[in-house]
């Protein structure tokens, strides 16, 4: 049902669309700004590992997109962010896939680290179905608002 290619210029109209709101948008990211725009996601992509979409095999639409990056604790899965239209279809699902598949094979990674905000139950309940653990908590504050980032990890074997 889904592919996955590179990141191009050509879908970053797409990808602008698939935060609905300022929070979604803070959970792709708390780097950028509501309503999402091409040269947020250029300017924060131009320092990440493989950057990439799902398209829809039939449709051939991109409905997914997420990438990899690496700080002083290791390297994280970041960005990911499914169209509304398919969200509860598999495609994040197969999206998380490519992704570790990706810093696995590729990038030689044995763990694969990622943030998920104590506000985005849908996505902590999804991310431990796949084996991500919680492995440490941080307070950060967006604005006025204070969240509860939670780590979470996962071995690639």
């Amino acid at each position: 049902m889904y592919l996955h290619r590179k990141l191009e210029t050509r879908d970053l109209e797409a990808i602008c669309t698939f935060p609905q709101s300022e929070e979604e948008l803070l959970f792709m990211s708390p780097r950028f700004v509501y309503p999402l725009t091409s040269d947020q996601i250029i300017g924060l992509a131009k320092d990440r590992f493989e950057p990439t979409v799902i398209i829809d095999k039939q449709t051939e639409k991109v409905v997914a997109y997420a990438n990899i990056y690496k700080d002083e604790d290791g390297f994280w899965l970041g960005n990911v962010v499914v169209s509304p239209e398919y969200r509860g279809q598999g495609a994040s699902q197969y999206l998380i896939q490519v992704m570790m598949d990706k810093a696995k094979n590729l990038l030689k990674l044995e763990q694969l680290k990622l943030v998920c905000h104590n506000t985005n139950s849908r996505g902590l309940a999804f991310y431990s179905k796949l084996g991500f653990k919680p492995y440490d908590l941080k307070s950060v504050f967006i604005g006025q608002t204070k969240l509860i980032s939670i780590l979470m990890s996962k071995e690639l074997h």
